[in-house]
C-alpha cells in the first residue's frame, strides 16, 4: 500500500472521504499496472459509487486538463507516485 505518499493539490472533501480516495487509489495501483489508467479509474469510481452513491467520476493520468462542475464537498485532486487523480461527483 502507498498511503502517506499522496500529495493533495486541491480538495473540498471531508477528511474521511479524502482518506478513502487515497486508499482507493493505492489499492487500485496494487491491483493494476501503473499504465492501465482506465482500470485504475474504473476501480476508484466503482468504490466511490458503492460507498457514497452513484454519480462519481474519476480521471487518472500523468497529464490532463479538465473543466467541470461538481457537487459541493465531493472534489479531490491529488498525486500518488507518478499519477494524478481527479475524483468528483457531478451535479
Amino acid at each position: 500500500m502507498l498511503e502517506g505518499k499522496a500529495l493533495i493539490e486541491d480538495t473540498d472533501m471531508p477528511a474521511k472521504m479524502q482518506i478513502q480516495a487515497m486508499a482507493s487509489a493505492s489499492e487500485a495501483l496494487d491491483l493494476y499496472d501503473v499504465l492501465d489508467y482506465k482500470s485504475i479509474a474504473a476501480h476508484i469510481k466503482k468504490e466511490f459509487d458503492k460507498r457514497y452513491g452513484s454519480g462519481w467520476q474519476c480521471v487518472v493520468g500523468s497529464s490532463f486538463g479538465c473543466f467541470f462542475t461538481h457537487s459541493k464537498g465531493t472534489f479531490i485532486y491529488f498525486t500518488l507516485e507518478t499519477l494524478n487523480f481527479l475524483i468528483f461527483k457531478g451535479q
